[in-house]
């Protein structure tokens, strides 16, 4: 198996990367949220997964080992192939999709494109146990707000706003106070939103 790749950055695209490495050019998919981790130097190191089929070799990079994980536990899970796999991993950031398998969110999985609710609910059973043993339950998001978090997103949802966007907007409310009530998290939201 091919661990990562250190070399030249020759091409960047959101899909894929060019990476040059003793005169060899490997052809990279990357998710975009490893793209928008990858610095505009020509020195390059990514973590890689090589997929391999009767019909072709795939290499996938990121540019974290918790994001190659996170890969690699997705496509472990009956029905989520790498190409869903890493449409999940640029749709959602790799912390959100940790978070929603933790906490059993089925709606933030479900949101990602090409995603149903079987395959999102399968996810969550599949992988729930793996995520904590495999990340640690200190990295997974077990804040004492989360209960403030989910009754402040579940009231914006009936009030007709996105889980997804209220989620990003009751993130950064939570980043600035930890401390805030359900009350002023809806309320600042509802500013914002």
């Amino acid at each position: 198996m091919i661990h990562h790749l250190k070399g030249q950055l020759i091409e960047k695209n959101p899909t894929y990367v060019v990476i040059e490495c003793n005169g060899i050019g490997y052809a990279v998919n990357i998710s975009l949220h490893t793209y928008s981790l990858i610095p505009e130097s020509e020195a390059i190191s990514l973590f890689t997964h090589l997929q391999v089929k009767e019909d072709s070799h795939t290499l996938y990079g990121f540019m974290e080992k918790s994001e190659r994980e996170i890969f690699k536990l997705l496509i472990s899970v009956s029905g989520v192939g790498t190409s869903t796999a890493r449409v999940m991993l640029s749709s959602l950031q790799p912390k959100e999709v940790i978070d929603a398998i933790a906490s059993g969110d089925v709606a933030t999985i479900q949101s990602v494109k090409g995603i149903g609710a079987k395959t999102a609910q399968r996810v969550i059973l599949d992988l729930k146990d793996k995520v904590l043993k495999v990340l640690g339950e200190d990295e997974v998001l077990m804040t004492p707000n989360n209960t403030n978090k989910e009754e402040a997103l579940s009231a914006l949802e009936i009030l007709g706003y996105n889980r997804r966007q209220a989620g990003k907007v009751v993130e950064k409310i939570l980043k600035e106070d930890a401390e805030s009530t359900v009350e002023s998290i809806i309320k600042l939201a509802l500013k914002k939103l």
